[in-house]
């Protein structure tokens, strides 16, 4: 483990510290039927009527911090020298592992979010648009399975493109090691 990867991880460990201590709360209205509408973050211990912290939000908050410090550990490893001679090409992967993490940080800072008065027990949420995470959402709930769809769609779509943009390929056998590899078989079957 390189000095880089050390940091990262102590950075991921204050973003953790820090996501612990201001978590996100929801507030309890009784004007609205007990209808949980995202409030903001506040300190943990501290006194507050009517409100509750929004579990699923904060499941997701620890989640892309240590999402993050991964894509953070894989860019900083160290990595072989080039070969002299051999012209420097574009790493994709780091390229893709860069916008991973980007794209975990913009679902995170623009939540899915419904009018509390669409607030219902139904399976499938009503959806009112993205909204910034720190502007004024009154009238406004996060829509947590939303949420978790977003985020596991960029995860997908970003190991699939990890692993569909690695160097390198498959090994070369020779002539000769493919006649030894498939004796080797055919005794393995008897």
């Amino acid at each position: 483990m390189n000095r880089f990867q050390w940091i990262s991880l102590l950075l991921a460990a204050v973003n953790l510290i820090l996501v612990c201590l201001f978590p996100p709360f929801d507030y309890l209205s009784q004007a609205r039927a007990n209808v949980a509408t995202f409030d903001g973050f506040a300190w943990a211990y501290s006194v507050r009527p009517n409100y509750v912290v929004n579990g699923s939000f904060f499941q997701l908050e620890i989640l892309v911090v240590l999402l993050n410090a991964a894509i953070a550990w894989l860019l900083l490893r160290d990595r072989p020298a080039a070969a002299s001679g051999r012209k420097k090409s574009v790493d994709w992967q780091r390229i893709i592992l860069i916008g991973v993490g980007i794209n975990l940080l913009l679902v995170l800072l623009f939540p899915p979010m419904e009018n509390y008065f669409a607030v219902t027990k139904a399976v499938l949420p009503s959806f009112d648009g993205f909204y910034f995470l720190f502007g004024d959402h009154g009238a406004r709930a996060i829509v947590p399975q939303m949420l978790y769809i977003e985020v596991v769609f960029v995860l997908i779509n970003g190991a699939m493109l990890y692993l569909l943009l690695r160097k390198g390929g498959g090994i070369e056998l020779t002539p000769e090691q493919r006649a030894a590899l498939a004796a080797e078989l055919r005794q393995v079957r008897k």
